[in-house]
């Protein structure tokens, strides 16, 4: 299991989904570095709380359900809206609109019944069916809340209008119309150009609270429908100007009533929170986010009272008189203390934010944002994890144990001298008989430890040294390093001998790999090559699948031991689906002595013909030119030059004849026999004589073939025949 965890004032807040979100990348790169997945060890240990918890391209907006079983996002690309069912942490469906959402509501407890401000000006009622209805606004929509007690959906629009929906009689009521009062407290009240956002004090009241652009914000009493108050625009100069001192326009962007209905929270345009307490125009608090960007979310919460132990019992997240305010613009999430305005914790993901929501009755935010997936983060000190995923508390105490400095640790007050909290990364654990074998014990004393109440030690004075914890002592790393060196000088030298032999063991694993290539194949009787292919295959694909190899395999037993299998590497029909391999080298021949060679080799008498005695020759095999040339014989010299060639070219028929007469008959044999001279084609044949003098080729009384010259038929009216040519 990996969890991203980040700290801020002690407070831990870990990243239980979306830790890699980033910006949407093209589909390429996505598939890219999906592969490069295969060998992150941090991605196959992550956890994923919720099925396809993403968007394909951005996230809107995200709700959970009253009774807390239910999620419901919506986002694009295509727009869509996806319901997904927290007990089985799975996606129940997803539901394509025509348009992207804005925000929405839901109507019920659970996903059964919801409303949708579309960006081109519709309401689209969702049931669990489908799209019940649509209708239309005039103006395009900024914000929307129910009113559960009248039924009636409260729409904030561009204009001065807010539009007002009775579901119960289906018909649209008269709207509320902001400004036109006098501006004489509240500036530039009459101008208000859009209405921004809604606050509903739901559960006490029930005014409504509309922010406009100018900066106002009007109380209305939906029984009387008539407003009951103004407030005006914070009296900050960062509201009201910007960095370079010109006048900027910070619009109401977010409201928020405290459950008791008293304290309301505004957020402008300018990242400026300010609390009032409704009674009073006088602000309570006034903060800046420090971004300058409009706020998006506000929220109140409780937290865990700091007295409980944040891991131990059940009754350890009951809510306190601490509350906290949670802002989040699009840059980061914000916790800070209600009362006194001080920084609690904050959380700040990657990528930019469009919502945030809070799971009920724990410490788990969920944000919609500009990333594929939606966050996920748990602040164990705001509550527990979500009823339908409590294996997350056992799973982050575990992860607390290995952090000492952790305050979701069990063991949280383990201190320094001063006091301070130190996490012990640079020190070594040892025990006292340990201590003693590096002659460190005399530094034990320097101060006296007293037993907490978590079985731990605590460390109340002495040295930075050496520090008493539970059965032993916590040891710098850096005096562990020479008091080891000191006891034993030797110990680097062996370490050096077992650095080389690890080394040399290493490079012997080649050798070791071909002895074993061999005696997997000495037992094989036939099919040797193939066998050594095999293991030589079977080498590297061993480790990465584990399996038994052919030769070990009984089923191919007989493919090395029968002769009837044997393939054979020479002939063609190998040779033709195997053009690559390497046909089998000749068997080295046993050197011979020159006796052996004489004895072996024909005796020049036996060779002659006795008494003139007629010897029949076998016939000779005739090769052809290309084999001739693959028996890498040497052809050259045996075609005429050009020169020659031109010469020929330019003399007549007759004189190359009268030529021809003017030569010598052995001349002109010599010509026959080596080709020297010959002009346009011919065919050449080459005989194969033995090494003895005596037995020419074709010298002597035989005439080829087993006739004499004699028998031979003369070749009539043909002149380079008569001439001897052709003998």
């Amino acid at each position: 299991m990996s969890l991203k965890v980040t700290q801020q004032n002690g407070i831990s807040v870990y990243t239980v989904s979306g830790s890699q979100t980033t910006r949407s990348l093209p589909d390429w790169l996505a598939r890219k570095r999906k592969c490069s997945l295969r060998s992150d060890a941090a991605y196959h240990s992550r956890i994923e709380l919720i099925q396809d918890f993403e968007f394909e391209e951005a996230s809107q907006c995200v709700r959970v359900s009253p009774d807390g079983e239910y999620a419901m996002a919506t986002g694009t690309y295509k727009p869509q809206q996806r319901i997904y069912h927290l007990p089985s942490s799975a996606l129940k469906y997803a539901r394509h609109t025509g348009s992207l959402n804005l925000k929405f509501v839901l109507l019920s407890t659970d996903y059964t019944k919801s409303l949708h401000l579309q960006t081109d000006r519709s309401l689209e009622f969702h049931t669990a069916m489908g799209c019940h209805h649509v209708t239309r606004i005039p103006r395009y929509g900024r914000d929307l809340a129910y009113l559960k007690p009248a039924a009636q959906v409260v729409v904030a629009a561009e204009g001065r209008e807010v539009y007002r929906l009775d579901l119960e009689a289906g018909r649209f009521l008269k709207p509320f119309s902001l400004g036109g009062y006098d501006g004489g407290a509240t500036e530039g009240g009459g101008d208000v150009g859009s209405v921004e956002c809604v606050g509903v004090a739901d559960g006490s009241h029930g005014l409504l609270a509309f922010g406009t652009d100018v900066g106002t914000t009007e109380f209305w009493d939906p029984r009387s429908r008539n407003r009951v108050g103004v407030l005006g625009p914070p009296a900050s100069a960062a509201a009201s100007y910007g960095v370079f001192g010109q006048p900027v326009k910070s619009g109401i962007t977010a409201l928020e009533f405290n459950p008791s209905g008293l304290t309301l929270a505004t957020g402008n345009s300018a990242g400026i929170i300010t609390l009032y307490d409704i009674r009073s125009p006088t602000p309570l608090i006034s903060k800046d986010q420090g971004y300058g960007f409009p706020i998006k979310t506000l929220r109140f919460l409780h937290s865990s009272s700091p007295n409980s132990n944040v891991r131990g019992v059940e009754t350890a997240y009951e809510t306190t008189s601490t509350p906290k305010v949670l802002s989040a613009d699009k840059r980061i999430i914000k916790i800070w203390d209600q009362a006194s305005g001080k920084p609690w914790t904050s959380v700040e993901p990657s990528v930019d934010i469009n919502d945030v929501c809070v799971v009920p009755n724990s410490g788990m935010l969920f944000t919609a944002n500009e990333g594929r997936e939606m966050h996920s983060f748990l602040i164990p000190a705001l509550g527990p994890s979500p009823w339908w995923c409590a294996h997350l508390d056992t799973q982050i105490e575990q992860l607390a144990d290995k952090h000492i400095n952790d305050p979701d640790a069990y063991i949280t007050d383990i201190a320094g001298p001063s006091g301070e909290v130190v996490t012990y990364d640079n020190y070594k654990f040892l025990t006292k008989p340990e201590l003693k074998q590096l002659n460190l014990d005399h530094l034990v004393g320097g101060g006296h430890a007293t037993n907490n109440t978590n079985g731990g030690k605590k460390a109340t004075s002495g040295g930075s040294l050496v520090r008493p914890y539970m059965h032993g002592y916590f040891v710098d790393q850096r005096l562990y390093d020479e008091a080891r060196l000191i006891a034993d000088p030797f110990e680097w030298e062996r370490e050096r001998k077992r650095m080389v032999a690890a080394k040399i063991e290493k490079q012997r694993e080649s050798r070791i790999r071909s002895i074993r290539s061999t005696a997997a194949t000495a037992k094989v009787k036939v099919n040797k090559r193939l066998a050594e292919r095999l293991v030589a295959l079977e080498g590297k694909l061993a480790k990465a699948n584990g399996e038994e190899g052919v030769l070990k395999d009984t089923r191919f037993t007989r493919l090395f031991q029968n002769p009837d299998f044997e393939v054979d590497e020479t002939s063609l029909e190998f040779r033709k689906l195997n053009p690559s391999t390497n046909p089998l080298p000749p068997l080295p021949r046993a050197r011979e002595t020159l006796v052996e060679k004489e004895q072996a080799s024909p005796s020049s008498d036996e060779s002659t013909t006795e008494n003139g005695q007629k010897h029949n020759k076998q016939p000779q095999m005739r090769i052809s030119t290309s084999s001739y040339k693959k028996a890498n014989h040497d052809t050259r010299g045996f075609a005429p030059s050009s020169v020659q060639k031109r010469r020929n070219r330019e003399r007549s028929f007759g004189e190359q004849v009268s030529s021809i007469k003017d030569r010598p008959r052995e001349k002109v044999r010599n010509n026959a026999d080596g080709g020297r001279g010959v002009m346009g084609e011919r065919e050449v044949t080459f005989f194969t004589t033995s090494g003895r003098k005596g037995r020419g080729g074709r010298g002597g009384q035989s005439g080829g073939r087993g006739k004499p010259a004699s028998e031979r038929r003369s070749a009539s009216g043909n002149v380079f025949r008569r001439e001897g040519l052709g003998k």
